[in-house]
């Protein structure tokens, strides 16, 4: 995949990876569309990389906001080539995570995937091409201590990324699922949980940021152009979570053992 000259839509790219991938996207010579919930940021990042770029502001796993992407895409640029399912949000801690914290965890990690692939597909089948880009989390293949909702939708988007590569791999279809650890972003820094879920967004931050590296999404940005470029399924930043899932399907047990382990000492008081 050679991304010049190729059309783009990033979700949840006001900010944080979206904004990275936006950019790095239109210097690599592609246009993009990009999208945010909030619709003013989105703007100031389309603003910044010029002719090449719209926004667009809504809720991306609504059917109508997907729909008007794809429409806007095309009236300014052409057919879609790639969609970067990006746009991710936290939840609720464990067992106490509200249905409302569940739902919207589901709705923004999952199903607005499934929604952008349902209507992106026909027209990519037709063509004989696109490229789907999930952005899941390393939590996706392990497990995010402190975060139910969060670790489950991100169990399930890695899920859709596969079902969706084996489905239509052969057919023309290319898809990639990016599953960082650490990102410097506003997830990491206070936007995993509302804030009367401190202490356990305090543990599932503490998780990540003791596990390994903390990137910037400039980082994350390049690694996952390249990775699209190499037309690679698995995308991962933090080359270390590729040891930690072979260890993990090497022993199950052992491994749940370790994470246990790992929890108890991030709970452990400060000597």
């Amino acid at each position: 995949m050679d991304i010049s000259g190729k059309v783009a839509i990033v979700t949840g790219a006001g900010a944080g990876i979206g904004a990275a991938l936006a950019r790095r996207l239109v210097a690599g010579g592609a246009r993009v569309v990009v999208a945010d919930l909030d619709g003013e940021a989105a703007g100031a990042v389309a603003q910044s990389l010029g002719a090449d770029a719209v926004a667009v502001g809504g809720d991306v796993a609504d059917d109508a906001v997907i729909a008007a992407l794809i429409e806007r895409a095309e009236a300014e640029f052409g057919p879609v080539d790639l969609f970067f399912a990006n746009a991710g949000i936290g939840g609720g801690p464990g067992l106490d995570s509200t249905d409302a914290q569940w739902t919207a965890a589901l709705e923004v990690n999952v199903l607005a995937h499934v929604r952008a692939a349902r209507q992106l597909m026909p027209g990519w089948l037709e063509r004989g091409s696109g490229y789907f880009v999930t952005t899941a989390s390393a939590a996706g293949l392990l497990t995010q201590i402190g975060s139910a909702p969060y670790s489950v939708s991100k169990h399930a988007a890695v899920g859709f990324a596969e079902w969706l590569s084996v489905t239509y791999g052969d057919k023309g279809i290319r898809v990639s699922c990016l599953c960082p650890m650490g990102v410097d972003t506003q997830l990491l820094h206070g936007g995993m949980m509302p804030p009367e879920n401190a202490e356990a967004a305090e543990l599932a931050i503490k998780a990540v940021t003791t596990a390994g590296a903390v990137l910037t999404p400039e980082q994350v940005a390049d690694t996952v152009i390249a990775g699209v470029e190499a037309e690679t399924f698995l995308i991962l930043p933090h080359q270390e979570v590729l040891k930690m899932y072979r260890y993990k399907g090497s022993d199950y047990d052992r491994w749940i053992d370790g994470m246990r382990r790992f929890q108890a000492a991030l709970q452990a008081p400060a000597s």
